[in-house]
C-alpha cells in the first residue's frame, strides 16, 4: 500500500464528509493505493456516526473510537499502530490542512528518501493570540532540539513507515514528533511550505495551556533521550560540581577561621551556602547512582533499535 492517511479528530462532525471527499479525490487522481484512518478522540457530537457512514461507503476508510477524550498524541499513536502504508500522512480534521499537499509529501519521502517531512504554514490564517506564541514556541524548540524546522506543530506531516513504527507518542508530544524521531535515529527530516486555510466549521480545541504542557514535554523528551540510559552522567556531574563548590567554600572558611582569626564560621551566610551545596551534591550523586542501578536491571536495557541485519541466519 502506498499511503496511510491518519486523521485525529475531536468534535469535527461538520467537516468530516467534505474532508473525506477531498482526500478521496486526491488519492484517486494520483492512482495511489491507500487507506484513511479516522481516530475519534472521544467526540461528544455526531463525529462517530459520520465516520460509520464513511466507512460503509468505502472499504478504504477505517475508524477508531476512544471511550473518552485522551488527547491528540494518543489518537496519533493509536492510528500509527494500525497503518499499513509505506508512507504515513497525518493531517487535522478541521479543513485547515490541504490534502492537495499529499502527493508532493509522498514524493519527498519516497524519492528523496526523507525519514519525515513536516509542513510549514508560512502564511497562517489564525488569530494573533495563536501566531505570536507559536513563533516563540517554534524558536525555542529549534534552539533546544537543533532541528531547523519553522513549524513543529503543523498537523500536516509525512513519514516513512519505519519512523512511526519505532516511536511512541503520548502526553502533548505530538508537536515534538520530529524531535522524538531524531533521537530515535531518523536524521533526515525535511520541511515543505504548505497551504493553510481558515477554519470553516467549529472552534479550535486548544487553549493557551497547551504551551505550558508543551514546554514541559519538550524538557521531558530532551532529558529522556539524552540521559535515560546514563542518568549518572547528569545527576552525577551536577552532584559532583555542587559538592566540590561546597567543599571549596568550607575550605576557605576553615582557612579564614584558623589563619586569619576571622569570627566564627557559622556567623557567615557563606557557611550555609557551602553546607547546602555539599548536601545537595551528595543527594544528586546518590540519585544518579540509584538511577544507574535501576537502568542496569531494566528489562529494556540493551533493547536498541536495529535498522538492518546482513548475513545473519537467525
Amino acid at each position: 500500500m502506498d499511503i496511510s492517511v491518519v486523521v485525529p479528530l475531536y468534535n469535527e462532525d461538520e467537516s468530516l464528509k467534505e474532508l473525506n471527499d477531498w482526500i478521496l479525490h486526491v488519492m484517486k487522481s494520483n492512482h495511489f493505493s491507500f487507506e484513511i484512518i479516522y481516530v475519534d478522540d472521544g467526540s461528544t457530537d455526531s463525529s462517530w456516526q459520520v465516520i460509520e457512514n464513511l466507512t460503509s461507503e468505502n472499504d478504504n476508510v477505517k475508524g477508531i473510537r476512544f471511550m473518552r477524550n485522551n488527547g491528540k498524541s494518543a489518537a496519533l499513536n493509536q492510528g500509527f499502530k494500525m497503518t499499513s502504508g509505506d508512507v504515513v500522512v497525518t493531517l487535522d480534521a478541521d479543513l485547515q490542512d490541504s490534502p492537495d499537499e499529499i502527493p508532493e509529501l509522498f514524493r519527498m519521502v519516497k524519492e528523496e528518501d526523507y525519514d519525515m517531512v513536516s509542513g510549514w504554514k508560512k502564511k497562517r490564517h489564525d488569530p494573533i493570540n495563536k501566531t505570536i506564541p507559536s513563533r516563540f514556541f517554534n524558536y525555542t524548540t529549534r534552539v533546544l532540539s537543533g532541528i531547523k524546522l519553522h513549524d513543529f506543530n503543523c498537523g500536516l506531516k509525512a513519514y516513512n513507515s519505519e519512523v512511526i513504527k519505532s516511536i511512541d507518542v503520548y502526553g502533548e508530544m505530538h508537536r515534538y514528533i520530529p524531535v522524538i524521531a531524531k533521537w530515535a535515529g531518523f536524521k533526515k527530516i525535511g520541511e515543505k511550505v504548505v497551504e493553510h486555510h481558515k477554519r470553516k466549521y467549529g472552534v479550535t480545541k486548544f487553549g493557551i495551556e497547551r504551551f505550558l504542557k508543551g514546554y514541559l514535554d519538550l524538557l521531558t523528551i530532551i532529558f529522556t533521550s539524552r540521559f535515560i540510559q546514563r542518568p549518572m552522567h547528569l545527576f552525577g556531574a551536577l552532584g559532583s560540581l555542587l559538592f566540590f563548590a561546597g567543599f571549596v567554600i568550607a575550605g576557605y572558611l576553615t582557612y579564614t577561621k584558623f589563619f586569619l582569626s576571622v569570627y566564627k564560621m557559622t556567623d557567615r551566610p557563606l557557611f550555609y551556602f557551602g553546607l547546602l551545596s555539599m548536601i545537595l551534591g551528595t543527594q544528586l550523586f546518590l540519585a544518579g547512582f540509584l538511577g544507574e542501578m535501576i537502568t542496569r536491571n531494566s528489562p529494556e536495557k540493551g533493547n536498541y533499535k536495529i535498522k538492518k541485519y546482513i548475513n545473519f541466519k537467525n
